[in-house]
């Protein structure tokens, strides 16, 4: 029985935005990853047994650092870790968040779910965007195999470091089965529950800068409809002083709602009771919140850059980053043509078909199979 050790410590306890991304694909590729399966079983390392979704081939192996510190972090997946391998007698390590140890005592795979760090140094604390930069490139170009999450991010390893593409595996996040299209009955009942208007866009995202939330603001300030609302569902990430300050700045408090970190099983019922989801970032890994959106019959109007073009499909109505003048033209055409608001519904749902957990699950562990192979 082969002992694969994955690295699981970006698994959260509590609520927030750490919450999001990143911690949504960990726990579902945890939870969907095949039982039995190649005579391979895994040991996951996590901040605590809670944190990691319930698997008859899993046992997991809790911490008492206060990893959810990167700093500590690091120090763990750096000095306790390899220890921990050594140990545990691990035949294949996974790091499920860009860096491996230093020092391993066994091969390694290691996901990066997008190299924004690289292309957008700026907008990262500089020991953290630092740490990023090199470690990601040394565990990518001595890593068994790497994992992106979209073609988008497997070109940019390739390109950013020089690894060659035959080494470089995709796999795609899912849709969780709660993202559905809801009854009139029930977005009726959530919409008076939080008191939301009849008519809002929504964004779903970390307030941080790659978001590009600034340029919707300005898109949405063009629309000629007083009755139409803005909600950005999503915790505070970094550097979002100036997001609120320009809703202050266009005269926006009014129709422009934050709603802070949401609890995952209520996103379902944001999506549908929303007219469209609007999601311009500049740079994403994949951009889930675009298929779960889809998943929930909501048509989406998105950024045409990086890996949101691969996960939209032609399902979404795209645009360019930086210009809010298209971006408001594209939302005014979906809310007001209701040919075109239906057509992207049933495109929409169509596309999210194609995303599936049981199936990434089912990828990672076949990597897992041919790092080993390849030994």
């Amino acid at each position: 029985m082969m002992q694969i050790g994955i690295n699981a410590q970006l698994l959260s306890r509590e609520t927030g935005y750490r919450r999001a991304g990143i911690h949504q694909y960990i726990w579902q590729i945890l939870r969907y990853l095949p039982w039995p399966f190649a005579e391979m079983r895994y040991v996951v390392f996590a901040q605590a047994e809670t944190a990691v979704p319930p698997h008859p081939g899993i046992t997991t192996i809790p911490t008492r650092w206060p990893t959810q510190k990167p700093p500590i972090r690091i120090l763990w997946e750096q000095l306790v870790w390899p220890r921990l391998v050594w140990r545990q007698q691990i035949d294949l390590l996974h790091s499920m968040a860009f860096v491996t140890p230093l020092l391993t005592p066994a091969p390694t795979v290691v996901t990066v779910y997008d190299l924004s760090f690289i292309h957008y140094p700026e907008r990262f604390p500089t020991l953290q965007r630092l740490y990023l930069q090199t470690q990601t490139r040394r565990s990518c170009r001595w890593a068994q195999r790497i994992i992106t999450i979209s073609q988008s991010s497997r070109q940019d390893v390739h390109q950013q470091f020089g690894v060659p593409l035959s080494r470089i595996d995709v796999v795609y996040p899912g849709v969780d089965k709660v993202y559905r299209p809801l009854s009139p009955h029930e977005i009726s009942k959530f919409r008076q529950q939080n008191n939301l208007p009849e008519r809002f866009i929504l964004h779903v995202g970390t307030l941080q800068p790659r978001k590009n939330i600034p340029v919707l603001l300005k898109a949405f300030a063009r629309l000629r409809d007083p009755d139409l609302h803005l909600f950005l569902v999503g915790g505070k990430g970094w550097l979002y002083d100036d997001i609120f300050a320009q809703v202050e700045a266009l005269q926006l408090t009014d129709r422009v709602h934050f709603t802070g970190y949401v609890p995952d099983e209520t996103l379902p019922f944001w999506y549908n009771t929303a007219l469209a989801l609007v999601f311009p970032s500049v740079y994403e890994g994949f951009g889930m919140p675009v298929i779960e959106a889809m998943a929930c019959g909501t048509p989406v109007i998105a950024a045409n850059t990086s890996s949101l073009p691969e996960a939209a499909g032609s399902a979404a109505l795209l645009f360019t980053p930086h210009n809010p003048e298209e971006l408001a033209d594209r939302i005014d055409t979906v809310l007001h043509n209701s040919g075109i608001w239906a057509t992207m519904r049933e495109q929409g749902w169509q596309q999210a078909q194609k995303f599936s957990w049981e199936r990434a699950g089912r990828e990672t562990a076949e990597i897992y199979q041919r790092a080993l192979r390849e030994l």
